[in-house]
C-alpha cells in the first residue's frame, strides 16, 4: 500500500509546550516552502500560569536551532541565566550546626589526569573541608562571585561553562505565538467543544467557530488532556509512590531594594517537600512543592510565606494541582500528547521544556507518513517512556539519599528508592565505586548522566569507600590547576548584573519599574 505524506497538523493548547511544538514543526517541514498546514487552536479562557520557568542547559540547542536571536529570547521574557541549581537542607545541618547545601551545576569538567577527577577528590580526603561541587566545579565559582557564565565576547548561546535560563513562561509563550505566526502558522482562538473520534482515530474538532479536520492531531492541553482522554480513558502510570509531592503554591515576589537576581535556582527543603526560588530580571519567583495528603493549601501557602519573610512583598499566588507520572501510551491512533498532556516529574530539575522539545522530536522523525504503522507508535512510546522512568530516578536520588527523620515526609522520602529497583541497585554497587558511565549505559536520558548523579551523589554525602593507590602530590597539582582555572574564568566572566544591564542596557531597577504584574 502506498504512503501518502501528512498534509495537515492541528495542535490543542498553547503555552510552552503548544508554541514550541508548532514552532519547530513549521521550521522543519515548510522552511522551504509551504509542504504541512499547520493549525494551533488555543482558548482565550486558559492561560499560563506564569510563576516563572527554570530550563536545563539543553534548551539553548532548540531556541539557536528555530534562528531565534537569543538576546531578544531574554529581553522578551525577563530571562535571567542559569549556572545551575543550589540545594539547601536536602540533610541534617553538620556537627557545628552549618546548614547543607549543595550545587548541581550542568558543566563536564575534563582534567588531563589518568586518574577521574571525582576518584581523585574522593582518595584525598577533600570531603573533610570542601563540597565535591566547589572542589571539581567551574561554575560552583561562578555563583560563589555572582558571575554569568558570559565572557564580554561570548557569542549566542555560548559560554565558558554550560548554562540555561530563568524565563517568565506567560511572556515566552507570547514571544513564541508571535514567532510562529509569523513562520505561517495558523492561529485559532477558541474553545474545543467535541472531539469526533472515528475508529480509535480523531476524525476532527469542533469549536464555535466550526470544524477543524487534520491528518494529526497534537494534544498540548496540558493535564486536562483534551484529546488523549478521548482516545483511551485508562491510560496513565502514576508515579506518587515514589514522588508524592502532587501539589504546588507559587508566588511572584517584588525585590527589595539592592537586589541582583541570582544566576541559579534555589531548591530548599521544607518540612513536606521543597521551595524553589527563580530570579527573573523584574521580580522573583518562588514556590512550594508538597504532599498535598499531608498539607493543605492554607498550611502550604503560610509555610511559604513564612519562608519568604515576613517583609517579602507579595504580587500574585497561584494554586496548583500537579498530576506525577506519565501516560501508558503518549500516541494512539493519528494524536500525540507533548508536554504536560504526556507527563510530570515534579519540577526539581526543571525538566519540563526538555521533554517538550524531546517530545517533537523524536515525533519529527517517527512521523514519516499520514498512515503511520503501529510499530512506529510503538517506538515512540517505549522511548518517552524510557524518557519519564528515568527522570523519575534520577529525581527519587535526591530524596532518598536524606538523612532527614524531622518529619513523616522525610523519614518515608528514605524508602522512595523501594520504588526504582534500578536506582536501588546502583546504589549498592556506589557504596564501593564511583558512578559511572557504563552504570547508566543503556538507559533513556538524554540529559542527566553520569557526571550528574555524581553530583546528586556526593552533594547527599553518599561517598563510595574506595582504597586504591593515589599519588597525593599528584593529586594536589591536579585540583590547583583546576583552581587556577577557576580564576581565569571568574576574571573573564561578567557579573550577572554586569551582563545584564549591558543586555538592557540600563540599570535593573530601572527594567523592574517598567514591568507591572497584573
Amino acid at each position: 500500500m502506498s504512503k501518502t505524506a501528512v498534509k495537515s497538523i492541528i495542535i490543542v493548547g498553547g503555552g510552552s509546550s503548544g508554541w514550541m511544538s508548532a514552532l519547530y514543526l513549521n521550521h522543519l517541514y515548510n522552511q522551504q516552502q509551504q509542504n504541512i498546514q499547520i493549525t494551533l487552536i488555543e482558548s482565550k479562557d486558559i492561560g499560563t500560569i506564569g510563576v516563572g520557568e527554570a530550563t536545563v542547559h539543553s534548551i539553548r540547542f532548540f531556541f539557536a536551532a528555530m534562528g531565534i536571536d537569543e538576546d531578544e529570547l531574554l529581553k522578551e521574557t525577563n530571562a535571567t541565566l542559569k549556572n545551575g541549581i543550589l540545594f539547601k537542607n536536602w540533610m541534617k545541618p553538620n556537627k557545628t550546626g552549618e546548614e547543607h547545601q549543595y550545587f548541581h551545576p550542568f558543566e563536564h569538567v575534563q582534567i588531563d589526569s589518568g586518574l577521574d577527577i571525582s576518584s581523585r577528590w574522593l582518595l584525598s580526603g577533600r570531603e573533610q573541608h570542601e563540597r565535591f561541587d566547589q572542589g571539581t566545579s567551574l561554575a560552583a565559582h561562578l555563583i560563589a562571585k555572582g558571575h554569568s557564565p558570559k565572557a564580554a565576547n561570548s557569542r549566542a548561546y555560548e559560554g565558558i561553562v554550560p548554562y540555561g535560563y530563568h524565563l517568565d513562561a506567560t511572556l515566552m509563550g507570547r514571544y513564541l505565538r508571535r514567532k510562529a505566526i509569523a513562520a505561517g502558522v495558523i492561529h485559532i482562538e477558541g474553545k474545543v467543544n467535541d472531539v469526533v473520534v472515528d475508529n480509535g482515530n480523531i476524525k476532527s474538532l469542533h469549536t464555535e467557530h466550526g470544524e477543524h479536520n487534520a491528518d494529526v492531531f497534537i494534544d498540548c492541553s496540558g493535564f486536562k488532556g483534551i484529546l488523549i482522554n478521548q482516545l483511551k480513558a485508562d491510560n496513565w502510570r502514576s508515579f506518587e509512590d515514589a514522588l508524592p509531592c502532587n501539589r504546588a503554591v507559587a508566588m511572584q515576589i517584588a525585590y527589595p531594594e539592592n537586589v541582583t537576581p541570582k544566576p541559579y535556582t534555589m531548591a530548599t527543603a521544607l518540612d513536606n517537600g521543597w521551595a524553589w526560588e527563580i530570579d527573573l530580571v523584574n521580580r522573583r519567583g518562588t514556590g512550594y512543592v508538597y504532599d498535598g495528603n499531608r498539607l493543605t493549601k492554607e498550611q502550604a501557602e503560610q509555610a511559604l510565606k513564612e519562608h519568604n519573610g515576613v517583609d517579602a512583598k507579595i504580587l500574585k499566588t497561584v494554586h496548583l494541582k500537579m498530576n506525577i507520572g506519565c501516560r501508558e501510551q503518549f500516541w494512539l491512533g493519528n494524536c500525540i500528547t507533548i508536554g504536560l498532556s504526556g507527563g510530570f516529574i515534579e519540577p526539581l530539575e526543571s525538566t519540563g521544556l526538555h521533554i517538550v522539545n524531546l517530545g517533537v522530536r523524536l515525533l519529527a522523525t517517527h512521523l514519516s507518513s499520514s498512515q503511520v504503522e503501529q510499530s512506529v507508535r510503538d517506538s515512540y512510546n517505549r522511548l518517552m517512556a524510557g524518557v519519564y522512568d528515568d527522570l523519575k530516578q534520577f529525581i527519587v536520588a535526591h530524596y532518598c539519599l536524606t538523612d532527614r527523620d524531622d518529619t513523616e515526609f522525610w523519614r518515608q522520602a528514605q524508602k522512595s528508592v523501594g520504588y526504582c529497583p534500578d536506582l536501588k541497585r546502583n546504589l549498592a554497587v556506589w557504596n564501593h565505586k564511583v558512578c559511572e558511565y557504563f552504570d547508566l549505559a543503556g538507559g533513556y536520558s538524554t540529559t542527566f548522566t553520569d557526571e550528574n548523579y555524581r553530583f546528586i551523589l556526593y552533594g547527599m554525602q553518599h561517598y563510595p569507600q574506595l582504597n586504591m593507590p593515589i599519588d597525593l602530590n599528584e593529586s594536589k597539582q591536579v585540583f590547583e590547576k583546576l583552581g587556577r582555572r577557576a580564576q581565569e574564568v571568574v576574571k573573564h566572566t561578567l557579573s550577572h548584573q554586569d551582563y545584564l544591564q549591558s543586555l538592557h542596557d540600563m540599570p535593573l531597577t530601572d527594567i523592574a519599574a517598567m514591568w507591572k504584574v497584573n
